[in-house]
């Protein structure tokens, strides 16, 4: 079978990022994967090619519609003749539906998987074009062969939303617990590489600076966290998350947090390593559907605390603290517990986390479930 995935961009992201992972773990005698990119590929467009995953780009430019970039995945879809369009966020969602049906205007095109990633959109803090995009794909969300989505959540949102398809099926994320997974040598390096002493507790948020991140809540959370955990350090990781981002920096000024006692590490290729070196993880978001943050560093054997959000609840369990969105005092408050949980029982605290996701997230059940679901729409064309 060809499938055609069709996204975005290819930043490193949670879409990106699971894009990847199953295009490059889908049984290659079965299934073979191209990868199109509506703006510019990014980093793991790089990561994709180097899979020997062919990667071409429709050259288009972020926040702005193209003709020419639609006509050109018109002509690979005619060409290349897929037999699936795997489509990966809302405007790829749109680009995919509308040049499939154009390549096949009269039937025989490739069957169109739509693929939701999110379970909340703040949309007056986005571009009108993600909000006009949006409010379209609802109305055309009845031709598509199925939406999928990536929680319970997400499917319960879409569908409040107006989203009306044929079929709506659920896949969670999976993670690869061989890549993240307890390392004490990259925890002491890292460390070394930042100044942080072994036995600091360290707190940690791994995401890219956006405003569905929520930062400044996590920030202004850590004012508690520094009385509760006197030694602890902070450990931000993230796309704009760096010491050049005067607003976060402001952010930390304003609750008093002394400038040694964070770590702004920007956006890195060895999550991994990073979130191995970690003693909490937090999830301060105000809008996911199934974080992958949340996910690999419990797989790196760190205890979270997420907010209740899209289906964070579900994938943390009883092995982490789960606290309504956007209150500072109650985040600090439970990073402070969870801490002192990490305290009592490293041991514990960890394997329960690591097992929960390799029990019940795993990678390769992800991909058992997407190669399943293209087998059966093979078989409703045949």
């Amino acid at each position: 079978m060809k499938i055609l995935h069709c996204i975005t961009g290819l930043d490193v992201g949670g879409a990106e990022t699971m894009l990847y992972r199953l295009a490059t773990r889908m049984d290659m005698v079965r299934f073979q994967s191209r990868v199109v990119s509506l703006i510019d590929p990014g980093p793991m467009g790089k990561q994709l090619v180097d899979a020997g995953i062919r990667v071409d780009s429709l050259g288009m430019t972020r926040g702005v519609p193209s003709l020419s970039g639609l006509m050109k995945l018109v002509r690979i879809i005619r060409s290349w003749r897929p037999d699936v369009v795997q489509t990966w966020l809302y405007h790829a969602d749109l680009a995919g539906l509308i040049a499939s049906r154009l390549a096949f205007p009269l039937g025989g095109g490739p069957k169109v998987a739509w693929n939701i990633r999110c379970s909340f959109m703040a949309l007056d803090e986005y571009r009108t074009l993600t909000g006009t995009t949006l409010k379209v794909c609802s109305a055309l969300s009845r031709f598509p062969d199925v939406v999928l989505s990536n929680s319970e959540e997400a499917r319960r949102f879409h569908r409040q939303i107006g989203y009306k398809p044929k079929s709506f099926e659920v896949i969670p994320n999976g993670f690869d617990t061989n890549r993240f997974r307890p390392d004490s040598e990259a925890r002491r390096d890292v460390r070394n590489e930042f100044s942080i002493a072994l036995d600091a507790p360290v707190i940690g948020h791994v995401a890219r600076f956006d405003v569905m991140k929520d930062h400044r809540t996590f920030v202004s959370a850590l004012a508690k966290v520094a009385e509760l955990v006197p030694d602890s350090v902070f450990m931000l990781v993230g796309r704009g998350v760096d010491s050049g981002n005067a607003r976060l920096v402001s952010w930390f000024d304003e609750a008093g947090i002394a400038s040694n006692r964070f770590r702004l590490l920007g956006e890195r290729q060895d999550s991994e390593r990073v979130m191995a070196a970690m003693d909490v993880h937090v999830s301060s978001s105000i809008g996911e559907s199934f974080p992958n943050v949340v996910g690999e560093s419990m797989g790196c054997g760190v205890p979270n605390v997420v907010t209740d959000v899209g289906d964070s609840s579900l994938v943390v369990g009883d092995t982490g603290e789960i606290v309504v969105p956007q209150n500072a005092l109650v985040l600090g408050d439970a990073i402070g517990v969870l801490w002192q949980k990490r305290l009592e029982n490293m041991k514990k605290t960890s394997d329960d986390a690591r097992n929960r996701v390799v029990e019940r997230f795993s990678l390769p059940r992800m991909v058992a479930s997407f190669s399943e679901l293209y087998q059966g729409l093979q078989i409703e064309v045949l």
